[in-house]
């Protein structure tokens, strides 16, 4: 299983960049995970829309969401799909729904909570809740004996031991916060996200979410502090095997 970085800015899109959002596949099967502000046309440098198995979004935050209500007018419109999977939350579905006056028959909507699972292709999912201020779900991606686990946005009250005790392979962690902002809002700081990804076992710690203009090189120095494996920062077009 491949994972790329669509968009990895935390809550708006520097220069050039683009809100967050990443594409998973397989040989076989293509997911589109979180759907932010610029990553509708980063998605499509890789797989066309209508070779897409599903779109998974986490939370119903604009910088998460906000390319499906043009997604679907892409679908609707121009593309003739009808059915595309949109596996999300409660508030999403709402949101999306009164942008686009309906999104029903071009999504087809599949809505999940604490403790959800779907299967896509050959990838098996899973979904716990984070400590976030709206309903945001935690996801684990599951293909041929290895893992990713993706936080979403959230404060530090979060687990990967929710998903329960098995090891993750690829631990991809929002990390927002500098050490001095710690506390200040739902999200994490890089030692925070560290200690997720030791305590979940992770191979590689991927950092992402991080506000336009944050030191890239600090954020990981202080993930190192709490995790001793491999540490990196997500950019747009990279691509890892998880």
């Amino acid at each position: 299983m491949e994972l790329t970085i669509l968009g990895c800015d935390g809550s708006y899109a520097g220069p050039g960049g683009s809100c967050t959002g990443y594409l998973l596949r397989t040989d076989t099967t293509s997911v589109w995970l979180d759907a932010g502000p610029g990553t509708l046309g980063a998605v499509q440098e890789h797989v066309a829309l209508t070779d897409l198995d599903a779109i998974v979004v986490t939370h119903e935050h604009p910088d998460h969401c906000l390319e499906l209500p043009v997604v679907r007018n892409a679908l609707k419109y121009v593309l003739d799909v009808e059915g595309m999977r949109v596996i999300t939350t409660a508030g999403v579905r709402q949101l999306v729904d009164h942008i686009s006056d309906g999104a029903e028959p071009t999504f087809s909507w599949e809505v999940v909570s604490d403790g959800g699972r779907a299967t896509v292709g050959d990838i098996e999912l899973a979904f716990v809740r984070t400590d976030h201020p709206v309903e945001t779900l935690a996801v684990r991606a599951s293909h041929g004996g290895r893992a990713l686990g993706y936080t979403a946005d959230t404060g530090s009250k979060f687990s990967f031991a929710a998903f329960g005790s098995d090891p993750l392979h690829l631990a991809l962690c929002e990390a927002t916060l500098a050490p001095e902002r710690q506390g200040t809002f739902e999200h994490l700081t890089g030692a925070e996200a560290g200690v997720l990804a030791r305590e979940a076992g992770a191979e590689h710690l991927l950092l992402t979410h991080l506000t336009p203009g944050s030191d890239e090189a600090r954020r990981r120095a202080e993930a190192a502090t709490t995790y001793d494996g491999p540490v990196s920062t997500a950019r747009p077009g990279d691509t890892y095997e998880v």
